[in-house]
């Protein structure tokens, strides 16, 4: 049986069911993504027992702001890899933060300008993720935003490793059309 799809129905039906508190669904929707997440955290951070501080925090997150999952925006498997890849990173940069001493160069960060410039271009991508078709969407955000590869989000979404990459280069050849449009600002 694939995630999103059992006997107690869709990862949207149960996120939504999350929202209104419901255990059953929330420990539903922990025994489908618990192994995934913990995968994905252990191959980015190294360490199990920060891999397992991800998961804790990913299903804290899911549990605290399920009424926010909006299923018009994407598919919850999406949206659940979304709060994951967010508490690995806040994980990765809490060992970063660590260090002792400043550097002696300059930050390689842009000032004001590159900031703007670096928000219009995110926005703008935002705009025209949001007029992929759903399948085409999902396979994106699977692979950029949840950091799965390739083979991986075929797994995830029990479909043959070849329609996940036509379904990749077809979306990828979609957005940068889109991109280029003006009437997308």
């Amino acid at each position: 049986m694939s995630p999103g799809h059992d006997g107690r129905g869709s990862d949207s039906r149960l996120l939504q069911s999350v929202a209104e508190r419901d255990r059953e669904a929330f420990e539903e929707l922990y025994r489908r993504y618990a192994r995934p997440v913990y995968g994905l955290a252990l191959r980015r951070l190294g360490d199990r027992e920060r891999a397992e501080e991800a998961v804790q925090e990913t299903f804290a997150s899911v549990w605290r702001s399920a009424e926010s999952f909006d299923a018009s925006r994407g598919a919850g498997a999406s949206w659940v890899y979304a709060i994951a890849r967010n508490s690995i990173v806040d994980r990765l940069r809490a060992r970063r933060d660590t260090v002792a001493e400043l550097p002696d160069t300059v930050a390689p960060e842009g000032g004001p300008d590159e900031a703007a410039e670096a928000g219009w271009i995110a926005w703008r991508v935002h705009r025209a993720l949001e007029e992929l078709p759903p399948a085409e969407r999902e396979v994106l955000e699977l692979a950029y935003w949840s950091g799965l590869s390739q083979s991986e989000v075929a797994r995830f979404l029990n479909l043959p490793l070849g329609t996940v990459k036509t379904r990749t280069r077809s979306a990828l050849g979609r957005l940068g059309r889109l991109l280029e449009r003006e009437d997308l600002a």
